[in-house]
């Protein structure tokens, strides 16, 4: 467990340390996130640089690379997965930096690409890997086999993880204080699963977990408001990916799915104003995502933000403690 600790560690100072020459490198090459007006509060936010997605995945990746012991095979494929997705966020960010607009890659080109790599990994679980077709149960010490359902199953995880995530990147700091939380309770479920005496890939699946927790928080001190530069696609769908990944490889997706409770709650404000509107013409909330909606109401980023954090972590600790108390642990 100590690599665990060394792993966040380095990858927090790592962090840390190459944030300034993304931030550099990124306002040299002009790559600023584009910023549309729907959000008054956020015109002071123009010329901020994006695509700090980079040195978050340069943090986690290199400790976790110098730590890894043994079988290290899902904790691997959930990087490579993290850097796949990132490839598709980072042209997503750069085909908006070249256009100076907010239109990267069509709906069409980046549903495709999400899908692709989504069927292969898909496609690994269930015939490669351990988990197969069965998903633990959330608070019992049972499975679910869901047989030849489970690769479309799991393509659902990743389109929803990948797309809740980049939705709910939206203030400074949300995305990343929010994933942090996120893994953080997951660790420890995962932890608690293993009954406490994690396996050879448990661990390395840990490990990498401490590692982009590390990178996140290094991430924090330069994208806490007011930020000096934005995670872009280029972070926040090669997130979503590792999430999903990690979900869908431990066989933990419905735990996932209750310590994401701020991505579901993303995700489903924008489907409940995009479904109002078309059948009503009339909107639910003053503005999707709810965080949004929220800044409408004229609440600072800083308390909207705490909250979705707070949000994460209670519910986080609830399934912990009730996954300790109904998985028949010792």
């Amino acid at each position: 467990m100590i690599r665990i600790l060394i792993g966040f560690v380095l990858s927090l100072f790592l962090g840390v340390a190459l944030m300034p020459f993304v931030i550099a490198i990124t306002k040299r090459f002009k790559a600023n996130q584009p910023i549309l007006g729907y959000v008054e509060s956020h015109a002071v936010k123009s010329g901020t640089p994006t695509m700090g997605g980079i040195g978050i995945l340069l943090a986690a990746a290199f400790p976790f690379a110098l730590l890894l012991r043994g079988d290290a095979s899902t904790a691997l494929i959930c990087l490579i997965v993290a850097l796949g997705y990132g490839v598709i966020g980072f042209t997503d960010d750069y085909l908006k930096i070249k256009g100076g607009h907010n239109k990267g890659l069509t709906v069409k080109w980046k549903l495709f690409l999400q899908l692709l790599v989504a069927c292969l990994v898909s496609a690994y679980a269930f015939f490669a890997s351990p988990v197969k077709g069965t998903v633990l149960l959330p608070f019992t010490a049972s499975t679910a086999d869901l047989s030849y359902f489970a690769p479309v199953y799991y393509v659902f995880i990743f389109l929803s993880f990948t797309n809740s995530v980049n939705l709910t990147d939206g203030l400074d700091g949300l995305a990343a204080s929010v994933t942090t939380a996120f893994l953080t309770c997951f660790a420890v479920v995962l932890f608690i699963v293993a009954a406490f005496m994690p396996s050879e890939v448990q661990t390395n699946e840990m490990l990498l977990i401490a590692c982009f927790c590390g990178a996140l928080c290094g991430f924090l001190c330069f994208n806490r408001y007011p930020a000096r530069i934005f995670m872009g696609d280029t972070g926040s769908l090669a997130l979503g990916g590792m999430l999903a990944s990690l979900s869908v490889l431990t066989g933990l997706s419905l735990f996932a799915a209750l310590i994401g409770i701020m991505y579901v709650v993303s995700a489903v404000s924008v489907i409940i104003q995009v479904t109002a509107y078309k059948l009503t013409k009339k909107r639910v909330f003053l503005m999707s995502p709810l965080h949004h909606h929220f800044e409408k109401k004229g609440i600072h980023e800083n308390h909207i933000v705490a909250g979705y954090t707070a949000a994460t972590l209670s519910v986080g600790a609830g399934v912990i403690i009730l996954t300790l108390l109904f998985c028949g642990i010792t």
